[in-house]
């Protein structure tokens, strides 16, 4: 049984995005935002306090992105992955990379420095540079969207589900306004999938049901 340890939205909503697609069996253990300092005993299972943390067996990961391209090689039988022996695999890897080091690197400067530091360490100059930093570096999607539905191999992967996290947490921050149209399509694509709903419902569940605040992550304030 493979247990996800997850806050409402925060990263670990792409690996729980993906279980949701497989149909796999999980469980899944709410946390409050941020852990690191609301969940003092997690740091007994992930000494970084940070989410997520999948736990497959011996398997223990907390890179997102990683556990999405773990979970897709090893359960979805090279549906929702790229194989190796397939054209689109450098790409694939590639957007992987990009979804965090490139897309929500800068965002979590601008929740840093906007709404997370107290009053007298919140940087206005910061997170407006690193605002317009994402919002370049999105060109990438753009570019990939404007001539097909999925950014990779012709159809849906593991790649869609983390680059989207960065379109989801632009929201959160006001940003998606500023996609462009083929962006903003693409992003209503994915909103519309039915496994994106369920696992949006089952976070929310969850945490009513384990005592957690429902609060995103990326919305709670100091």
């Amino acid at each position: 049984m493979i247990t996800l340890y997850h806050c409402v939205s925060a990263r670990s909503f792409r690996p729980l995005w993906l279980l949701e697609e497989l149909g796999l069996p999980y469980q899944l253990k709410m946390l409050p935002f941020p852990p690191r300092a609301l969940a003092r005993p997690y740091l007994q299972e992930n000494p970084l306090g940070t989410v997520p943390l999948l736990v497959d067996g011996d398997t223990r990961m907390t890179e997102s992105a990683a556990i999405c391209e773990y979970v897709a090689a090893m359960h979805s039988a090279g549906n929702l992955g790229v194989t190796a022996q397939e054209p689109a695999y450098g790409a694939y890897l590639n957007w992987l990379h990009i979804s965090d080091a490139t897309l929500t690197f800068p965002q979590t400067l601008v929740l840093r420095y906007t709404h997370f530091e107290p009053s007298e360490r919140k940087q206005p100059q910061v997170a407006d540079d690193y605002s317009r930093w994402f919002l370049a570096r999105l060109r990438a999607v753009d570019a990939a969207v404007q001539q097909q539905d999925y950014l990779c191999a012709g159809r849906f992967t593991v790649a869609d589900i983390a680059v989207a996290y960065a379109l989801m947490l632009a929201g959160r921050l006001g940003l998606d306004s500023q996609f462009s149209p083929a962006v903003s399509a693409y992003w209503a694509r994915l909103q519309a999938r039915t496994a994106f709903q369920r696992a949006l419902a089952v976070q929310h569940q969850a945490a009513l049901d384990q005592g957690v605040p429902t609060t995103p992550a990326p919305d709670v304030r100091p």
